[in-house]
């Protein structure tokens, strides 16, 4: 059974409604973001005011649909953070986006200058880190992902914030498709999904939330029970409360991802391209952006959530936490006395 700290529980009923459903925004891409805008405007590294502003749009007409949003410390936070309500979550990156790729695999880093304290420090509801994993990756590069998640676990029950784990399997040098965009691998296997969820739900990585991708290619969600087995198998290894993210999937194909996540215990979603993506690509329309977020972005938002509000299951109540759900220990006159200071 997991118990919660008062912090960690107390920051993840911030992330999630009345109902214990997160239904979150990612505004923390950089690449995906970076590299459309450097290209149309033939630069080699995007203009950091347009990317800003970018984000600052996704925060003002995405976070009425939102119960948390997920930002970075590049550009959404300097830029966009006066504008989130306080009444939303907000969960914080630490990874850099810039991984390093080794001839064994990608190695994780955190941000320079950033950190769990800093993250704690200015009233972020929990800590996001997405570390890139292949169970089959060399060994070196296994350990080290392995050290680095360990790392934050700690850090993160040493500061008292939920720490939200994101994994995403990707191609190795031998494998078709390479590629090192942040896009859903081609031709990715479940085995290997399943397999980095089932490391890091031991509990020597601390993790509270897992935000996880489709285990089958989103195109394969196909609504069958063959794919809802391999769904429910996650949804048994995480052995927590988790998310679904869309990793550039289109509108419809994360819907049925979603359907078949919540069909196998999910609570919810923290998404980013799938909502927003047509909207960006009006770039440097700055009018088209904002009415196609307004539009087609806040109406995906509205439908997804509705799925969710039918059928995603409330966090609180996850069997992680036994039968009287999410509470913390110990809640007595005891309390004060063995709650540790930083």
């Amino acid at each position: 059974m997991m118990e919660l700290t008062p912090g960690k529980l107390w920051g993840l009923r911030r992330m999630a409604d009345a109902n214990g459903i997160f239904k979150m925004t990612a505004v923390d891409q950089r690449p995906p973001i970076k590299g459309p805008i450097a290209a149309h405007l033939g630069l080699e590294q995007a203009p950091w005011e347009e990317v800003a502003r970018f984000k600052g749009l996704l925060i003002e007409t995405l976070q009425a649909q939102s119960t948390a949003m997920l930002l970075d410390p590049h550009y959404a936070i300097p830029y966009g953070i006066g504008a989130l309500s306080p009444t939303k979550g907000l969960v914080v990156t630490l990874e850099d986006s810039v991984f390093a790729e080794t001839p064994g695999g990608r190695l994780s880093s955190d941000i320079d200058d950033w950190s769990v304290a800093k993250i704690k420090r200015m009233s972020g509801d929990a800590v996001k880190v997405l570390a890139w994993y292949r169970p089959d990756a060399d060994a070196e590069v296994v350990q080290k992902q392995n050290d680095y998640v360990k790392r934050i676990g700690e850090e993160c029950a040493r500061y008292d914030i939920p720490f939200l784990l994101e994994m995403l399997v990707y191609p190795l040098a031998a494998d078709a498709h390479q590629t090192k965009d942040y896009v859903e691998m081609k031709g990715k296997k479940a085995d290997d999904v399943l397999a980095t969820v089932e490391e890091f739900a031991k509990p020597d990585y601390g993790v509270d939330v897992f935000k996880l991708e489709s285990p089958v290619n989103a195109a394969d969600a196909d609504g069958s029970a063959e794919v809802q087995a391999v769904f429910d198998e996650m949804g048994r290894l995480a052995g927590r409360p988790w998310v679904m993210l869309s990793a550039g999937a289109g509108k419809a194909e994360f819907r049925k991802v979603l359907e078949h996540a919540f069909a196998a215990g999910a609570s919810g979603f923290l998404a980013g391209r799938a909502i927003w993506l047509d909207a960006f690509r009006a770039y440097p329309d700055w009018a088209a952006i904002e009415a196609g977020l307004r539009g087609g972005a806040v109406d995906y938002m509205s439908d997804i959530s509705a799925l969710a509000d039918a059928h995603a299951a409330d966090w609180s109540k996850h069997a992680c936490y036994g039968a009287g759900g999410a509470r913390f220990s110990p809640a007595d006159a005891s309390f004060r006395h063995g709650y540790a200071s930083i």
